[in-house]
């Protein structure tokens, strides 16, 4: 099974001139969805994670269940103001203004193998703040792991210190 053809291209959205990769499809399709998680599972074992962090939100669909199937703790980080305790916080920069993310200030005893994990590397800048309310908890490592990257986009730059998979390339 080709997962890429699973995945649909929508242009012009949310702006003109932006090509939107629709995973909604990918998941809809439960021998798709199946083979995803397989294929990410195979190089997340690799980095033997003892956490899984993934982002806020399409990051979680692929996240928990990596998380589940590893038999490890899932963190999620979320926009700000959708965690209901004490927080660290991380504002990065996106084409039209700022976002905030934040992660629990109690997610994760320090010293740990992170996987962190999300949907898409374009740019990079929100990867680059996960991975640093990440670095709060002085991990042992972090891993950095995408279902899709785009590469023109060049975001893996942004990123180059750490270990970066991607299971798709666009």
């Amino acid at each position: 099974m080709i997962i890429k053809e699973k995945i649909r291209v929508v242009p012009d959205f949310p702006t003109p001139g932006i090509q939107f990769y629709d995973i909604t499809t990918l998941l809809n399709d439960a021998a798709a969805f199946r083979e995803t998680i397989d294929q990410m599972m195979l190089i997340a074992k690799k980095h033997n994670p003892d956490v899984v962090v993934a982002l806020e939100s399409r990051g979680f669909f692929f996240g928990t269940c990596l998380a589940l199937q590893l038999g490890v703790p899932f963190v999620p980080v979320r926009k700000k103001g959708k965690l209901p305790y004490k927080t660290y916080q991380e504002t990065y920069s996106l084409e039209y203004g700022t976002a905030t993310m934040e992660i629990h200030s109690d997610a994760m005893p320090e010293g740990k193998r992170v996987l962190i994990v999300d949907d898409v590397l374009a740019t990079g800048g929100s990867m680059s703040a996960a991975v640093k309310l990440v670095n709060h908890f002085h991990p042992e490592s972090i891993h950095l792991l995408f279902l899709m990257e785009l590469e023109a986009l060049e975001g893996r730059k942004k990123l180059s210190q750490y270990s970066v998979d991607s299971l798709l390339f666009v």
